[in-house]
């Protein structure tokens, strides 16, 4: 069984200020025991060939990866050879599963923040491949709760991710996958079932220690984090969602909107 990571974040990520390199992460990783790791910056796919020699030496198998705002809504895409990145719609995104193959996750699909899947999980659950159960919950409040339950109801797969932002978040809760050590194997292992979620809960200290970096972190606007326009279809780019009307209420700049969710 290999210990599995699907969900992280490094330096590279367009969108949330992380403090740690792919290379730090890829040590982290290793020595906690992993045997393999998808880095999922937000919109952008990492080109992880300069960084896979390296990481072969440590023993860890790379995932390339993308956590990617479809429609107003963030969904992990893992190991399609080309084309994650351009998907905007859910449209787009069974053209995609289509064409090729990959691993579709629903990161934590029903956390209260904006950009959970939570309804759009029903009403495309043909596109998703597994529901991520995310390592922030604690022993009293659990937003995966609905997800598992949602997972048995549809026979899908469970994924335990750390949706990493600060190096200190990686381990409490992974997968162990039933596969060969290679990218492609391991996500059809997961599709397949072949997987189970180890977990523990986290302390009230460290949930407050993650909500203290979405607060530091993520000042950018929550009208230019949810760029997703529902009358075009597609999402603006960050010069368009500047450039709001003058004339009709503006959204507040100065509120705070975290990229993932919170499990206080």
């Amino acid at each position: 069984m290999l210990k599995v990571e699907l969900h992280a974040h490094t330096a590279d990520d367009p969108v949330d200020r992380i403090p740690h390199t792919t290379l730090d992460l890829i040590d982290r990783a290793a020595d906690l025991g992993y045997d393999a790791l998808a880095i999922t910056l937000h919109e952008k796919q990492l080109d992880l060939a300069r960084f896979a020699p390296y990481a072969a030496e440590r023993g860890l198998v790379l995932i390339p990866g993308v956590e990617r705002t479809i429609e107003g809504k963030h969904v992990l895409l893992l190991n399609f050879a080309s084309g994650a990145e351009q998907v905007e719609t859910f449209s787009d995104l069974a053209r995609l599963k289509a064409a090729q193959p990959g691993l579709v996750v629903a990161p934590h699909p029903y956390f209260p923040v904006s950009v959970c899947l939570r309804g759009d999980l029903d009403r495309y659950a043909g596109l998703f491949d597994a529901v991520e159960m995310n390592a922030m919950f604690t022993r009293t409040l659990d937003f995966n709760q609905r997800a598992e339950r949602w997972a048995r109801r549809h026979g899908k797969p469970l994924v335990g991710n750390c949706d990493v932002h600060r190096l200190w978040q990686l381990g409490p809760t992974y997968s162990l996958v039933d596969a060969p050590r290679d990218a492609a194997a391991i996500c059809a292992a997961i599709a397949a079932g072949r997987v189970r979620v180890e977990s523990e809960p986290m302390s009230w200290m460290n949930v407050a220690r993650v909500l203290g970096v979405m607060v530091v972190s993520e000042a950018e606007p929550r009208f230019l984090k949810n760029r997703f326009d529902r009358k075009t279809g597609r999402q603006r780019s960050y010069r368009e969602a500047l450039s709001f009307p003058r004339t009709t209420s503006q959204p507040n700049v100065s509120a705070l909107a975290p990229s993932r969710t919170p499990r206080a």
